[in-house]
Order: structure tokens, then C-alpha cells, then sequence
């Protein structure tokens, strides 16, 4: 079971997500927080897989919040679950260590799919933040690498985000054949599928994105 802690100032709303979250079969809400203070009390108490943090809070805005969780609680995954969609918030989150960013007015499935990516290590965009990423170009330099590349590889498959970290892991075609048992021709598709998404040229470009992705270890 996903260990999830949810925070939201609206009581109403954390029933709806959690009565999401439940209907799963693979998640399990641990701790409810009412602010963005309680939001890292929470955590620290209760180390959950994943934290899913509303934006605006009181007390602790979502974002602060977010980035005291990836600072003091190491293996808690964070994700912000909002209705605001602003560029602004995006480049936060990201750059302050959230690896997924979720709109209350997607479908019930990206929640779902959202919290188990972040909880597996993988990132995560609602459908429409991960347009807004691509289309309005929202690196320029507001964006760190690492937050840039994590909204890269959101585009990503989980299973093209897998073999992207094992490019970046050096292993060629047979290799990465050999760990995932796959055919050789199944793995040069998913290599040229990962390299058309990201627009890069080559596997030392892919490679370079897995690793500021935080797809490979250092």
C-alpha cells in the first residue's frame, strides 16, 4: 500500500480525494492536515510515501511546505494537488523538489496515476500543466536543469521513463533487453520513442536528461 498524507484547508475537499485515493485498492491515507504547517508536522511524524499538498493553505502556503518536506523528510515524495495552474506555481514546485503537479479538475485516474508514479520515483504533470511546460517553453532560465528535466521525462511512459534511466545508466540496447526482458527490437522503438519526446539527438543527450531527472543515481 501507497502511505499517502493529504493537505487541504477544505475538509469537504480532502473527503472527495481520499474517497478517490480509497477506491484504488493501493493507497492508504495515513494523515489529514488542515495547513501547510501541520502539512510538515505530518510528515515528519508519519514519513508517508507520498504527500499531496494543496497550494494555497494557511498558516504554510503548499509550496514552502513542499520544499521543508524535501528537505527534512528523505523518501516522502511530494506532489501539489491544486486548482491553480499558474506558471509561476509550476516553476516553483518543480525547482523545490515536487515531482508532481496535479489539477483538482482532472480525472480521477491522474490522481491516482499521479500519487503512484510519485511514490515509485517517477514524476508526474496533469495532462494540462504538461501542455503549458511544452508549449509555453517554461525554462528560459526560470527553471533549474533539474526542475526543467523532471518536466521533460512527465511526458514520458513509465515504462520509456525506465528505459531513459538505464540510457543514462551507460547500458546499451542488449543490455537494457536483457534487465527488462524485452526483444532487442521492442527496446531500440522505446529508445527512438525517448528520444523523439524529449528532442534530443542522441543517447548522451538522453542520457544527460536522465541524470538531471534524477533518473540515475550519482
Amino acid at each position: 500500500m501507497i502511505r499517502v498524507l493529504l493537505a487541504d484547508d477544505e475538509a469537504m475537499v480532502r473527503a472527495g480525494v481520499r474517497a478517490i485515493l480509497g477506491s484504488s485498492g493501493v493507497t492508504d491515507v495515513v494523515a489529514e492536515a488542515g495547513d501547510g504547517r501541520e502539512a510538515v508536522e505530518l510528515a515528519r511524524a508519519h514519513r508517508p510515501d507520498v504527500a499531496l499538498l494543496d497550494v494555497r493553505m494557511p498558516r504554510l502556503d503548499g509550496l514552502t511546505a513542499a520544499e521543508e518536506i524535501v528537505r527534512t523528510v528523505p523518501g516522502t515524495g511530494v506532489a501539489m494537488l491544486t486548482t491553480f495552474s499558474e506558471g509561476a506555481y509550476v516553476t516553483r514546485a518543480l525547482g523545490g523538489g515536487a515531482t508532481g503537479f496535479l489539477l483538482k479538475s482532472g480525472d480521477p485516474y491522474e490522481l491516482i496515476a499521479g500519487v503512484r508514479a510519485v511514490a515509485a520515483g517517477a514524476a508526474f504533470l496533469s495532462p494540462k500543466v504538461a501542455r503549458y511546460v511544452i508549449d509555453e517553453g517554461l525554462g528560459g532560465g526560470r527553471l533549474t536543469r533539474e526542475a526543467q528535466a523532471r518536466a521533460r521525462v512527465a511526458v514520458l511512459s513509465p515504462r520509456e521513463r525506465e528505459v531513459l534511466g538505464l540510457v543514462g545508466a551507460g547500458l546499451s540496447n542488449p543490455e537494457i533487453a536483457a534487465r527488462l526482458h524485452l526483444v532487442e527490437g521492442t527496446v531500440k522503438a522505446y529508445v527512438s520513442a525517448v528520444l523523439d519526446r524529449l528532442g534530443v539527438r542522441n543517447r548522451v543527450q538522453a542520457a544527460i536528461v536522465a541524470y538531471e531527472a534524477g533518473l540515475v543515481e550519482a
